[in-house]
């Protein structure tokens, strides 16, 4: 089998792609990670330069589903022409980690963040970003992903001690796993921790609405301005979008970080596996219900409702486990039905086209 290089490893290919990835491909393509995708044109690396890259006609139209194409992150068997100038990409690699949500507005679709990530970094800021709603959501995304999840609460330079301290404790009080590392760009509190947190060969990725810091620690991080960023509106703290598109950035000790605009809507499709492990106090009490077809409204021995009476269950988090299930089984179902629409459509233009050359 062709020898990976060093450099391909630098960026993350560790032995479970290796494994998991057909050995022909390995033997007749060059591997090489996506950097940037912008809209059917890609940047991609083989741990040395960064090359321009298109998708092979067959694998482009054969994609019915945006979740069959290239994102950041993942790994692509490619060929290369004119001494790495550019290059065509022939196949995806198998993923380990995809993390995905739905697309904003009204349409009904994957929208793919980022591949094959180690750990998501949640950012919050400590002023009026600061929602454990909006984090309940970010962690249904991540879960569901098998991605471990850090959050990271940037600015503790506008908080007291005790005030940061409260903060940390909401979250651990609704997700005690979870690690909690309160920061500053402005003084450096807390910079080196999360430095020590990116290792060789790992990949890791920024989420958060915008103005929280996601640029500004990755400027830290990286010890380095290189990054534009954009000041806070100071009448509402909301941000302005610093970064426009996910790039994939390989940092000088190693680690591998995926930097990513701010998230306006957290929109969720067939999250069930997401919503059972973030909310899993509540998986477990309605197991302790007394009839097991329980709605968890006002029958008797509903171990939810009576938890939401001694105050061990927030009626909020209850309330955004029922919306964030009823709005997953909703886009699940609307999605899969429009697949079937597009499936019906396709056969249909098949057959026209058929009956044309048979009868010219």
């Amino acid at each position: 089998m062709k020898e990976i290089t060093k450099n391909i490893r630098n960026l993350g290919f560790d032995n479970w792609f290796q494994s998991n990835t057909d050995s022909q491909l390995i033997e007749n393509h060059r591997i090489a990670r996506v950097i940037t995708v912008h809209k059917n044109s890609y940047i991609i690396s083989k741990g040395i330069g960064d090359v321009f890259a298109e998708l092979a006609g067959k694998m482009l139209y054969s994609a019915d589903s945006s979740v069959l194409l290239p994102t950041v992150g993942d790994w692509v068997a490619a060929e290369f022409f004119d001494d790495d100038s550019h290059a065509i990409i022939h196949n995806l690699l198998p993923r380990k980690t995809l993390l995905k949500r739905k697309t904003s507005g009204k349409n009904v679709d994957f929208q793919l963040i980022a591949a094959n990530i180690d750990t998501a970094f949640i950012i919050q800021s400590l002023d009026e970003n600061f929602n454990l709603r909006r984090l309940e959501r970010y962690l249904v995304m991540i879960n569901e992903s098998s991605i471990t999840p850090i959050v990271l609460l940037s600015k503790a330079d506008l908080l007291s001690t005790p005030k940061i301290e409260e903060k940390i404790n909401s979250i651990l009080a609704l997700m005690p796993e979870v690690k909690v590392i309160p920061f500053s760009n402005d003084n450096g509190v807390n910079i080196d921790k999360i430095k020590n947190l990116l290792l060789p060969g790992k990949t890791y990725c920024l989420l958060g609405s915008s103005g929280v810091g996601k640029t500004t620690l990755l400027n830290s991080v990286m010890g380095n301005s290189l990054l534009v960023t954009n000041p806070v509106r100071e009448k509402d703290s909301k941000g302005r979008h610093t970064t426009t598109t996910r790039q994939l950035i390989q940092l000088k000790e190693g680690g591998i970080m995926i930097d990513s605009p701010g998230m306006r809507e957290l929109g969720n499709i067939a999250v069930e596996t997401g919503i059972d492990e973030t909310f899993s106090e509540i998986i477990s009490l309605s197991n302790q219900c007394k009839f097991s077809d329980c709605t968890h409204v006002n029958e008797t021995g509903c171990a939810i409702q009576n938890a939401i009476k001694k105050g061990t269950l927030s009626t909020n988090r209850f309330q955004n486990y029922l919306a964030m299930n009823k709005e997953s089984s909703f886009n699940e179902m609307s999605y899969y039905e429009k697949r079937q629409k597009d499936k019906q459509f396709g056969k249909h233009i098949k057959s026209v086209l058929k009956n044309k050359k048979r009868n010219p």
